[in-house]
């Protein structure tokens, strides 16, 4: 397809922003080095995060377990063996203050990996902020909140499609109208990348997300340029690096295009395409693991050369388990490297105008703005995922790339070539079966503790006011604050809303040979 204009000779920091969207770039301020982190007890991941701000971390992500992000206290027997597992357990606001203890949230912006459970999290986290004295327009940071690419690739939801999409769009307006320098969306290709899309529907369906999150807070009679300078968007890094750097400056362009053509913004801040970036988990490998190090250089560089805002890289024995101290150590270092001594930095668009990254840079826009296309004929967003169309063709080239790898059409080295019998000795995190036991046990102490120290009465309130609220459709938001301060347990508070909306349990129909095949990526880690 024929471009009407000839992007080389854009500037940094103009429309439409291809090669960045500030003039100077790293130059004048370097990407937020955001660690990913989250384990066991908040105690034991406040202290992981203490130790990432004292080895020069800029910004803090945390990660919470499963049953967290499902609406689970940790009390609850389908909780078994999922407490503080992958993530800190924060089944109520005293968790969260003691995984965020000391911690100055007035300084440093915080990002939190959670969706379905995302109101009641951030609900905690402004609560938190307000004893602190922490005034709402000082409280920096992003929140996941994005429901749609958990229908279509991750699937921690807990609600039906509609109902989890409008608590979203709830979290949203509340953010715009009271927090407005935390970012209440970051619309996420890497989940959907992970899952198996490829670079043009990672960054077709990621924005295709966000436009039908536009559209919903529009029909709330709040303007494009209210809303679309808080959002932002979460992409994978892999190891194709100029690829991945044309698939970000792709993304950038394709998303000011349409911010200002199709929704008619005017404010350059909506324009501006903000992107958090991590390494492709699903391209670490099992054997060979401490050539994970190697991987995520290549990823890392990838997302520098492509402008990212922030950057999470994975540790080399991610892949395994939960990583060690010193692993997280390394893979941190790797971004002060990349920053300090690579003298990337110091360039803003270091791979602009040569001729293979602007092709690229074309390609994948135009593949990206045919999947919007496709998204748009079959409804928007939230129905292409409620029929499986997006589910379907993530499926169909995840089986493609799979075939690529049993083929030996794309090389993995340790797994399809140059492979070895010896593995490499990686040394373990220390979270035991014995250890996770102890921290069920501990966590299902703490929030009995809480529920007989609170007034019932309040507590029974705020729930029904909160189901109230719910039912006829207002923002839940202020309802689920006074829910979390009078002591509502995450458990009770989704426990409650499943009554009124049901558990959501997708029917999946079988629609390629994939889904009758053993799909086994031979050392390749699952989807993150």
């Amino acid at each position: 397809m024929a471009h009407e204009q000839d992007f080389s000779r854009e500037q940094p920091g103009a429309y439409p922003y291809t090669r960045g969207i500030y003039p100077e770039m790293y130059r004048k301020k370097l990407w937020t080095m955001r660690q990913y982190a989250g384990t066991g007890t908040p105690k034991e991941t406040n202290r992981r995060l203490k130790r990432l701000l004292s080895q020069g971390q800029t910004g803090l992500s945390v990660a919470f377990d499963l049953p967290t992000q499902l609406g689970i206290d940790p009390d609850d027997e389908r909780a078994a063996g999922e407490v503080g597992t992958c993530g800190v357990s924060v089944p109520a606001l005293p968790q969260l203050d003691q995984t965020l203890h000391g911690i100055p949230l007035a300084e440093i912006s915080l990002s939190m990996t959670v969706n379905a459970t995302a109101p009641a999290i951030f609900a905690m986290t402004a609560s938190l902020a307000g004893r602190l004295g922490i005034a709402p327009h000082l409280l920096r940071g992003t929140i996941q909140n994005d429901m749609l690419k958990e229908f279509s690739a991750r699937n921690l939801y807990i609600f039906p499609p509609e109902p989890s999409v409008r608590m979203a769009a709830d979290l949203m307006e509340f953010c715009i109208r009271h927090y407005p320098r935390w970012h209440p969306v970051s619309v996420s290709g890497y989940h959907l990348r992970e899952a198996g899309a490829d670079a043009g529907q990672e960054i077709g369906f990621a924005i295709a997300n966000g436009i039908a999150y536009l559209e919903l807070l529009l029909q709330r009679n709040i303007h494009v340029d209210e809303v679309a300078p808080g959002m932002s968007f979460f992409f994978s890094a892999g190891s194709g690096v100029l690829a991945e750097a044309a698939k970000f400056r792709a993304a950038r362009r394709l998303w000011a295009k349409l911010v200002r053509e199709r929704f008619k913004a005017k404010n350059p801040e909506s324009m501006k395409m903000k992107f958090h970036a991590q390494t492709a988990g699903s391209e670490l490998t099992s054997v060979q693991p401490e050539h994970n190090i190697v991987r995520v250089t290549l990823q890392a560089l990838a997302a520098v050369l492509g402008g990212a805002q922030s950057l999470h890289t994975n540790a080399k024995d991610e892949v395994l388990r939960l990583p060690t101290a010193s692993s997280a150590l390394l893979a941190l270092r790797t971004q002060q490297i990349i920053a300090a001594e690579s003298g990337i930095a110091d360039l803003v668009d270091p791979l602009g105008g040569a001729y293979e990254i602007e092709a690229l840079t074309d390609r994948l826009e135009d593949e990206a703005r045919k999947w919007i296309q496709a998204v748009d004929a079959h409804g928007g967003a939230l129905k292409a995922v409620e029929i499986g169309f997006v589910q379907k063709k993530i499926r169909e080239s995840a089986y493609k790339d799979y075939e690529a790898i049993q083929t030996g059409k794309r090389n993995i080295v340790g797994v399809n070539r140059w492979e070895t019998s010896r593995p490499i000795p990686v040394p373990t995190s220390g979270n035991t079966s014995a250890k996770r036991m102890k921290h069920q046990a501990s966590m299902a102490e703490a929030i009995q503790r809480q529920r007989s120290s609170r007034s019932e009465e309040d507590a029974a309130r705020a729930i029904l006011r909160l189901l109230r609220d719910a039912d006829q459709r207002m923002n839940i938001m202020p309802a689920m604050l006074e829910a979390v301060n009078t002591g509502c347990t995450i458990g009770e508070i989704y426990g409650a809303l499943e009554g009124l909306f049901g558990k959501y349990d997708e029917e999946v129909t079988p629609s390629h040979e994939y889904e009758s095949q053993s799909f086994d990526r031979e050392g390749r880690v699952g989807w993150t």
